[in-house]
């Protein structure tokens, strides 16, 4: 799990609820002075209820949003109903504009936030209560102000449109990001799975044609014949699996509102240059980084690791080190290293000094999302960060057994 996209997650639920804070502060203060200022009559007193309801409609929960929209609209028109019918209002009430602004927040929260099939009739419901609400005074008020709701109407519903669209089209390009990864991984899988299974019909060939020659095998030789294809089967297997796993998570691409159809097409021309299971490859690509300067520390006894997690750890550099050169174009060194840890697994960190000035190159922004991916995808764990003392770093563990 990316430690970014967490902390990224938490700021936006803390800056939710202090919005809401601060608007509902706002809200209860108008609300009070209204219901002091207003004469203590009762349509008065219902203008001020209707208007607090409407108010905590737009402050409700995502999770109760829906029933919320409905109860505040369903108040309102019933109010108005009533008011048009019983009551005879002839002074103003500023609970009114706070229950016209408490529906166009709702209007625009349940058409970014509530389920597709329930946009259309939410939104007619609290159209309709706007809209109807000039009515309590007079026909001519609302020849004369049902024009004016309907342009806040429309733009309220603008907004929830707009910021409904933002998150789909995030949704799917973090979605195709993720595919993508997944696939390109699914490839390389293939490949290692093609190696073991070539190994295993070499290694069967052999202890054929040994028996076919009538030369004598001893224990010993057999033994190491069929330990050696065991070997390769198990690998062979493993890999399998992880194949599996990763195409079935990649076959959930059609689920409306962000689950994209992402293609690989930019990086269809890498499969050429993958890794194949050694990290003889990373000493080139680090070498070849030279602004800012990259030095690269790899300890002795990693040794030869699973050709999926070489691969992954020449993946986790690529993209640390291109993330680099877009934004922190003033580090003064980047320092990779790869070793092996407690339990069987490698580490991989890249870690720069810059602050993040100079030069910001565009970014799609979704790179340590499908790094995220790949390397839950083996098993292991991915953090991206600032450091205490000043830069970045990317580090990613992977659990690798000894081959």
């Amino acid at each position: 799990m990316s430690d970014t996209g967490t902390g990224l997650d938490r700021i936006h639920s803390v800056g939710g609820c202090l919005m809401r804070a601060a608007y509902g502060g706002f809200a209860f203060l108008y609300l009070l002075g209204g219901l002091i200022a207003v004469h203590h009559e009762p349509p008065q007193l219902w203008l001020i209820l209707f208007a607090a309801v409407a108010n905590a409609a737009a402050l409700a929960p995502r999770r109760w949003l829906v029933r919320a929209a409905v109860a505040a609209g369903a108040l309102s028109l019933a109010g108005t109903a009533g008011i048009c019918a019983a009551a005879d209002l002839h002074n103003s009430n500023p609970g009114v504009f706070a229950e016209i602004g408490g529906l166009l927040i709702v209007i625009a929260r349940t058409v970014w936030k509530a389920a597709r099939d329930r946009i259309v009739p939410l939104t007619v419901l609290l159209g309709a209560a706007v809209l109807a609400i000039p009515l309590r005074w007079s026909p001519v008020g609302a020849l004369l102000f049902t024009a004016p709701l309907g342009i806040t109407v429309a733009v309220a519903l603008g907004v929830g449109l707009y910021l409904r669209a933002v998150d789909a089209r995030r949704a799917r390009s973090l979605a195709a990001a993720r595919r993508d990864e997944r696939l390109e991984l699914a490839r390389d899988l293939h490949d290692f799975v093609a190696h073991h299974v070539t190994g295993i019909v070499v290694q069967a060939q052999a202890a054929r044609f040994a028996a076919q020659s009538g030369a004598a095998q001893s224990p010993e030789q057999l033994d190491t014949m069929f330990g050696g294809i065991e070997k390769a089967g198990t690998e062979a297997l493993t890999s399998m699996r992880q194949m599996v796993g990763l195409l079935r998570d990649a076959q959930h691409t059609a689920a409306p509102d962000g689950e994209a159809f992402g293609g690989g097409g930019a990086r269809a021309g890498e499969a050429a240059t993958r890794p194949v299971g050694d990290l003889t490859r990373l000493r080139d690509l680090v070498a070849g980084f030279a602004h800012p300067p990259a030095t690269l520390a790899l300890a002795p006894d990693v040794g030869a690791l699973p050709p999926e997690v070489a691969a992954s750890v020449h993946r986790v550099v690529q993209e640390a080190l291109t993330n680099v050169r877009k934004h922190a174009a003033d580090a003064a060194s980047v320092h990779v290293e790869v070793a092996r840890v407690g339990g069987g697994s490698v580490e991989v960190s890249v870690r720069d000094d810059g602050q993040g000035r100079g030069r910001r190159l565009p970014s799609s922004g979704f790179g340590l999302a499908g790094l995220t991916e790949r390397v839950d995808a083996l098993g292991g764990r991915l953090h991206a960060g600032p450091r205490p003392e000043g830069g970045w770093e990317v580090v990613a563990r992977l659990p690798a057994r000894d081959t």
